[in-house]
């Protein structure tokens, strides 16, 4: 029998003390609280301040609580957190915790990419799909940038190699979702078929395998191995422009995978046709699928995506401060998270509040500027010439088409180019408020997919910035 539950996680915390920085345990450990023990379930009960804590020790000390939690309470014990969720009306929400297999937990962007241990393996239930459980469907908030690569993607999920999306080919810049989607159909996938082989692996992994394999003389175990995979999902495929051996060995397993039916799904930071390494026989197989292209999301999906990830984790953050950060984070997700993350650590570690100036301090170290960055000056100057059109007439009242046209194109730029919240380009383009300023980008973005004549206009304009810099 467990005597005085209490005294005995109050040993654990005394343990982890004497391991962790005096830093560390003051922010992760002391402000865990011990609720209770049932001792015929062997389940402790412990509450943690936020979600972001919950999961922060799950991610990084998990191994850490298992030994210590073994050394004081026994074996087999069960650690349940209770979340506070809302802490004005004190709402709370239960997690389990997760069976730790270390006491030296690396990262999780460390762990989902190992190399898989089952290419030696015979029994093929055993696959690891190598997949980040976080980056799910119900995760990925839909916006006009990923509608159609999101509807694909759920559809190739159900119905894996049977639609007519096979090859799946996403492309788009860094940061706008591509791993976050092409996780979610693995996820979904072997969720819906659990006897599927599905596995995630990088390019830059796969290259890897390969070059130890050629070392190895195991190269037809290797390329077995991939040829009993169902899903294949391979990410950041532009990583190989000089490895030709591995295109070429990748080329037999993607024939062998597609002839057989096998769903096939790569992504890239560009489209097929700029990988100039491509051999024309891939090419012709990859046009035979599906190329999809992901987009950076505009300011308003970027707004949609933190109050969902402030609504999952339990945060308060002002809607001024999260306007101000989908407009400076250069529509990339991982920017994104990043910013929050980085306030949510400095909010816990020095217990202050997330405010606009701890939003702006934060920007400054986690998004980068470029050395040279237009201004706005620069941008009007541009657009101005192009339509031969003065800057007082655009800073007018007036609304005729052409000042209305320059004044719209110089807030899409300036909000592109720029690290400037729309307030503050509103300001300097002729003293417009901020929605002044989505209302043009939106109007902007809206032609620019269905006039191929004003794509080119504005990439003149485009073109002229680099010139002049």
């Amino acid at each position: 029998m467990v005597n005085n539950p209490k005294a005995l996680w109050d040993n654990c915390l005394e343990l982890i003390r004497e391991i962790v920085t005096e830093q560390q345990y003051k922010t992760w450990f002391a402000t865990i609280v011990f609720e209770n023990y049932n001792e015929e379930t062997r389940t402790l009960l412990v509450q943690v301040p936020s979600r972001y804590v919950y999961e922060y020790l799950e991610q990084y000390y998990v191994g850490l609580l298992s030994k210590v939690l073994t050394r004081c309470f026994g074996q087999n014990v069960h650690l349940t957190y209770r979340v506070m969720m809302d802490v004005e009306h004190h709402l709370t929400v239960d997690e389990q915790g997760s069976e730790a297999v270390s006491i030296d937990p690396a990262p999780e962007s460390n762990r989902v990419n190992k190399s898989p241990t089952t290419i030696d393996a015979a029994v093929p239930q055993d696959l690891n799909p190598q997949l980040d459980l976080r980056k799910t469907f119900q995760s990925f908030i839909e916006g006009d940038s990923n509608k159609l690569p999101r509807a694909v993607g759920v559809s190739i999920a159900e119905h894996p190699g049977k639609t007519t999306f096979n090859p799946f080919f996403v492309y788009g810049p860094s940061g706008c979702g591509k791993t976050h989607l092409i996780n979610a159909i693995g996820i979904r996938c072997k969720e819906l078929y659990p006897q599927k082989r599905v596995l995630y692996v990088s390019a830059r992994l796969f290259q890897v395998q390969f070059t130890d394999a050629s070392r190895q003389n195991t190269v037809n175990d290797f390329i077995n191995f991939y040829q009993t995979i169902d899903v294949l999902i391979i990410d950041d495929v532009q990583e190989w422009a000089t490895a030709e051996r591995t295109v070429n060995t990748f080329f037999h397993i993607f024939d062998h995978l597609f002839r057989l039916g096998k769903q096939i799904i790569l992504a890239s930071d560009r489209p097929p046709v700029d990988l100039k390494w491509l051999q024309d026989r891939m090419l012709t197989r990859f046009s035979c699928g599906l190329i999809a292209e992901l987009e950076k999301p505009n300011t308003q999906l970027c707004i949609d995506i933190l109050n969902a990830k402030c609504l999952r984790d339990g945060l308060k953050i002002p809607a001024d401060v999260i306007q101000f950060i989908a407009e400076t984070a250069n529509g990339s997700v991982r920017d994104l998270e990043g910013v929050i993350n980085s306030l949510l650590a400095y909010s816990v570690v020095y217990n202050s509040n997330i405010d606009m100036r701890l939003a702006e301090r934060i920007i400054k170290r986690a998004v980068k500027i470029d050395n040279k960055p237009l201004t706005i000056d620069d941008i009007l100057e541009q657009v101005c010439n192009h339509y031969n059109v003065s800057q007082q007439n655009v800073f007018s009242k007036s609304r005729k088409r052409d000042y209305v046209l320059v004044r719209q194109i110089s807030m899409y730029l300036a909000q592109k180019y720029t690290k400037m919240p729309a307030s503050r380009i509103g300001q300097l383009i002729g003293g417009r408020d901020h929605s002044t300023v989505i209302h043009s980008c939106n109007t902007i973005e809206q032609r620019l997919k269905v006039d191929k004549s004003f794509v080119a206009e504005l990439s003149s304009i485009e073109t002229s910035f680099k010139l002049k810099r």
